[in-house]
């Protein structure tokens, strides 16, 4: 017989605050990124100025990951149904790889417009570009501060990845206003622009693995299988383990399937407890299903062999002109 435990875990207030906390924090930080995106659109179209129109695009993109953010912590936070046994907590995965995608397409977005001023330079506002800049930058620092003391989980990674873009940005439009309007030279903006969405490449294509995995029920990267297999294999009274499967649930929650071969089935109460104490104290797996099984005994006496009945040849000719 199956049997299914969960160890237990923190107390159920403790998600509940967090959650609430995440939401806070993300609604705080979309009135302040979509208010300040369309003033730095504005202004980097009069000024001219590429890494300000690319700065307010990355605002812009960050407002939207904020609202897909708290749409997917409020279908998270669903209990479970018989639609959906395990719960809604992977939407808050699906919101982090649909924000890396985003992230991508507005990377080559920037490169591309990038290329095309290096090999078409246009004026540019150096002051106005300067101004705009560091209020983005002041303006980005309280993002980044709101989010990361108050959000947790994949989710919110996600939208402080759109966050640290947005820094870069603001950082690399204050030095481009700088130089042009120190020395008038205006490739310095796409430069520097191109900068910041390599920059920002790389963890963007790390966030877009890591929700990849969970959505494909990968093992996660800091659960190392072979040892977890060994450990099982490890456990007083088991002699194998076999169908073993270890997939993330969500962001944060491992779960773990196994099938272990046992010499004595009424051992089997003691050597479930210390399996599941096991894996929760040293691989941090609380959502643990373990399948007894018992060693087949080598056959003894007289033994009757079962084989499939002849088939007659006209039989055999017609099975295999019909294949």
């Amino acid at each position: 017989m199956r049997q299914t435990h969960a160890a237990p875990g923190q107390p159920a207030q403790h998600p509940r605050v967090e959650a609430h906390a995440t939401q806070r924090a993300l609604w705080a930080a979309l009135l302040l990124t979509g208010g300040f995106a369309a003033v730095e659109a504005v202004a980097g179209f009069l000024a001219g100025s590429l890494a300000l129109i690319s700065d307010a695009g990355h605002m812009v993109t960050d407002a939207a990951s904020f609202v897909v953010a708290l749409i997917a912590a409020a279908v998270a936070a669903r209990p479970p149904s018989r639609r959906a046994s395990y719960g809604y907590a992977r939407a808050e995965v699906l919101a982090a790889f649909v924000n890396a995608l985003a992230m991508l397409a507005l990377i080559v977005w920037i490169a591309v417009e990038a290329v095309n001023r290096l090999l078409t330079p246009l004026p540019v506002a150096g002051p106005t570009v300067m101004v705009v800049a560091a209020v983005g930058l002041a303006v980005n620092l309280v993002v980044a501060w709101t989010l990361s003391r108050g959000a947790s989980g994949i989710n919110a990674r996600g939208a402080l990845l759109h966050v640290f873009g947005d820094l870069m940005g603001s950082v690399a439009a204050l030095v481009a206003g700088a130089v042009i309007y120190r020395t008038g030279w205006t490739p310095i903006d796409p430069i520097l622009s191109l900068a910041v969405a390599l920059l920002i490449l790389r963890s963007t294509l790390a966030l877009l693995k890591e929700s990849t995995g969970v959505l494909l029920e990968g093992v996660p990267g800091h659960v190392p299988y072979e040892a977890v297999g060994r450990a099982l294999a490890a456990t007083p009274g088991v002699t194998g383990v076999h169908d073993l499967h270890v997939w993330q649930m969500s962001a944060d929650r491992v779960a773990l399937s196994a099938h272990l071969t046992l010499v004595d089935g009424l051992a089997w109460p003691r050597i479930l407890a210390s399996a599941q104490r096991m894996l929760a104290r040293d691989f941090g797996i609380d959502h643990v299903t373990l399948q007894p099984a018992w060693q087949v005994p080598p056959p003894s006496g007289r033994v009757i062999p079962v084989a499939p009945a002849a088939v007659p040849d006209t039989d055999r000719d017609s099975a295999s002109e019909l294949h």
